[in-house]
């Protein structure tokens, strides 16, 4: 339903991306999600691309590379042609991706991508740090909590609690 889902859960994350324990993720096939991102969340330049998490077993049915060392999202690969009809939102202008892979040792985010694939026949997600522009990812619950409210994201994702933002009534005077 294109949903902007904030997950804060497993432990704490460090380096420089976000991957899946204080994340953000939204449907790649969204060609529209890149833009609903930057309004409800980032904040940032339209050109910035979001970068995707894949099962790192259909790594190849979207992405090119020598490398099957991505699991920490720093190098951008190549992207196969059918990928800008079928994850737009996560392609950049030279069809390049800043790709994350997800084995199944990596628990959470493991089984939210299979989920996803079961659902729609697609195993990419996009993935960005949970934090809004300008500001640290976030640590805790209490900073998750206070970052889910400040943005106009829809699900937040705290351990095994769900809260939909349109469970909560008046966000905006919190």
């Amino acid at each position: 339903e294109s949903k902007v889902v904030c997950i804060c859960t497993e432990g704490i994350e460090y380096g420089p991306r976000a991957l899946g324990h204080r994340s953000i993720l939204s449907d790649a096939r969204n060609p529209e999600m890149k833009a609903i991102m930057n309004e409800k969340i980032k904040h940032r330049e339209g050109y910035r691309p979001f970068a995707p998490v894949v099962l790192a077993e259909h790594f190849d049915q979207y992405f090119v590379s020598t490398s099957r060392d991505h699991d920490y999202m720093l190098r951008a690969v190549s992207c196969v042609e059918t990928s800008k009809d079928i994850i737009p939102s996560v392609i950049h202008v030279d069809n390049t991706a800043r790709v994350q892979t997800v084995t199944v040792e990596m628990g959470k985010l493991y089984r939210i991508l299979k989920a996803f694939l079961e659902l729609t026949g697609v195993p990419v997600l996009i993935n960005t740090s949970f934090n809004d522009n300008d500001e640290p990812i976030v640590f805790d619950a209490v900073d998750a909590f206070c970052c889910f409210l400040r943005t106009r994201a829809d699900i937040l994702v705290l351990e095994e609690e769900i809260y939909f933002r349109s469970d909560i009534s008046d966000t905006e005077a919190l």
